[in-house]
């Protein structure tokens, strides 16, 4: 009888260690074998590297108004230019780094994570909690991002932390809805029933042994939640009603001057659009390269 329940811990074992395995294959292929992905990834270390070298690497003050120099065409000494209120662009697109950075990664992680844990907790209760639950997430997902982040910020009002808060309401039902369609075949899989014969708390099931097997579409939805939560950040900035002056954020950037002085100073609004651009273009580069690296179906033999 030991020997059996030896052996039957020893099986659930290998099953859960086949997902971290596969984990390790799905890395080197994502190396070696996708360069877009590659290349999108290398853009995103050196947009994480601008933020934190800001101090270092910019040449001006971001937030300085130095009115002799409104409207600089780009310039040896301005690079990309300056915008109504001198301001040297270059310096507030490196700083705007920073706060798309903490926007995208703080929102898509936090919304990501929690969807990752409501899901899986929905697929293993069932009956009516998951049907209750999923109702729940219905509704939510009846609202479009954008729409569903202007309620939030008009509620709770503008702010770096009250855009963090609006970008992550949406997102938790978008991912829940996806890590339970795996979770539900995860249920059923025996080494849970064999956590369950063994005593184990509905907790540690869920985190332990359920979690660690639906990390291949949480990993997928966070890299594309990223992309969608800089643009989404940068499109509340555009409207007013997402970060404040004299903060540097690109959307922020754009609103300042994509329209008044799309003629007179075109380089005011191209250069942060650039920067928006770019950075969810590497995102979405990224997130399809860990897609198809995750995905036994698309993956290269």
């Amino acid at each position: 009888m030991v020997e059996l329940r030896s052996e039957a811990i020893a099986a659930a074992k290998e099953e859960e260690d086949t997902p971290r395995r596969f984990l390790r294959e799905a890395v080197r292929d994502l190396v070696f074998r996708k360069p877009l992905g590659a290349a999108g990834l290398a853009i995103i270390l050196l947009m994480i590297a601008m933020a934190l070298l800001a101090p270092v690497i910019a040449p001006y003050n971001p937030v300085a108004n130095v009115y002799e120099k409104i409207h600089q065409p780009p310039s040896v000494e301005n690079w990309l230019g300056t915008d109504q209120f001198g301001r040297d662009i270059l310096s507030r697109i490196i700083y705007g780094a920073r706060t798309a950075l903490l926007v995208g990664f703080v929102s898509s992680l936090v919304g990501a994570t929690l969807g990752l844990v409501l899901g899986v907790a929905s697929a293993y209760f069932g009956g009516r909690f998951d049907l209750v639950f999923q109702r729940v997430m219905d509704v939510f997902m009846a609202f479009p991002l954008i729409i569903m982040a202007l309620a939030v910020v008009s509620i709770f009002g503008t702010g770096v932390q009250n855009v963090i808060l609006a970008i992550t309401i949406p997102i938790i039902p978008r991912c829940a809805r996806v890590v339970r369609a795996s979770a539900l075949a995860i249920r059923e899989i025996p080494y849970v029933d064999a956590a369950r014969a063994m005593g184990f708390g509905h907790g540690r099931i869920i985190l332990r042994h359920m979690v660690p097997n639906v990390m291949a579409p949480y990993l997928i939805m966070l890299t594309s939640f990223m992309a969608q939560a800089i643009l989404l950040e940068a499109s509340l900035s555009y409207l007013g009603l997402g970060v404040q002056e004299p903060v540097p954020a690109w959307g922020l950037m754009l609103q300042g001057g994509a329209e008044e002085y799309a003629e007179s100073a075109p380089w005011i609004a191209i250069f942060p659009g650039l920067a928006i651009s770019l950075s969810v273009f590497a995102f979405n580069l990224f997130g399809d390269a860990v897609r198809d690296a995750l995905d036994p179906r698309l993956r290269s033999d």
